[in-house]
């Protein structure tokens, strides 16, 4: 039987008049990787940083691993690993140093080198983050949410402006992760991101939850509305095409 690893109720953020989040309910199981989708504006985004303890809510219940957001928020920050969209590192440090400086953040030993592997990025040890690519930088990124061993991890729009095979690669490292126990929470704006990695994921609009269950059964349920592609699909796509005549193998400079 699936446990609860996230449950968020009746979830509610204000900003003066505005409503960014109007009441949202939904639950993650552990283990699981779950999708939040929705356009700009939608509330996704506000609701991941309202979880991860970044933002405060207006009203309603987060519970995290049996911890709670009100009460237990400096506890929820120990089991969570937390990929932003943008983040800034000691730009005078190579990847090395600076898990080590995380490590002693966290008070955490971690084998920089395995972690460094983990994510095709051991021949960058000693590299600069300004000297990575966009697909390198994104993978160190995930890295460095690993270092304090999370229970959960989040990652908002991770594969955002990376090339097909570095955004193919970092799908596979994301479901090794999974592979090894931690559950995952993803925002993407990629359909077929979403599609190809999440168990399950919830569609938000205008701060609402207006679907959630697997893409399977979501698209299922279109179909069986009645509706029809105004044109029959292939079996591959253009980027299928791209990337079997250029190799899934990393470019990286």
């Amino acid at each position: 039987m699936a446990t609860t690893i996230i449950s968020v109720k009746n979830l509610v953020k204000n900003y003066g008049n505005f409503q960014a989040v109007k009441g949202i309910s939904f639950e993650v199981q552990e283990g699981e990787i779950f999708g939040l989708l929705g356009p700009n504006g939608a509330g996704k985004s506000t609701t991941l940083e309202i979880i991860e303890t970044l933002r405060p809510k207006t009203s309603g219940d987060v519970i995290v691993d049996g911890l709670s957001l009100d009460k237990q928020p400096n506890e929820i920050k120990k089991i969570i690993g937390v990929q932003l969209q943008t983040s800034g590192y000691y730009p005078g440090l190579n990847l090395l140093q600076l898990i080590e400086l995380f490590c002693g953040l966290y008070n955490r030993e971690v084998n920089p080198m395995e972690l460094l592997e983990m994510v095709n990025l051991k021949d960058k040890a000693k590299a600069k983050v300004k000297e990575l690519s966009g697909g390198q930088k994104q993978r160190f990124s995930v890295a460095t949410t690993l270092i304090n061993q999370p229970r959960i991890i989040f990652l908002d729009e991770p594969t955002t402006g990376l090339d097909p095979q570095a955004r193919r690669s970092l799908w596979e490292l994301v479901k090794s992760i999974r592979e090894r126990g931690t559950t995952v929470i993803i925002t993407t704006h990629y359909m077929d991101e979403a599609e190809y990695l999440c168990d399950r994921v919830a569609i938000i609009d205008s701060g609402n939850i207006v679907a959630m269950d697997s893409p399977d059964k979501l698209i299922d349920n279109l179909v069986a509305s009645g509706f029809e592609r105004p044109k029959e699909m292939k079996l591959a796509n253009l980027e299928d095409v791209f990337i079997k005549l250029t190799g899934h193998s990393l470019r990286e400079g």
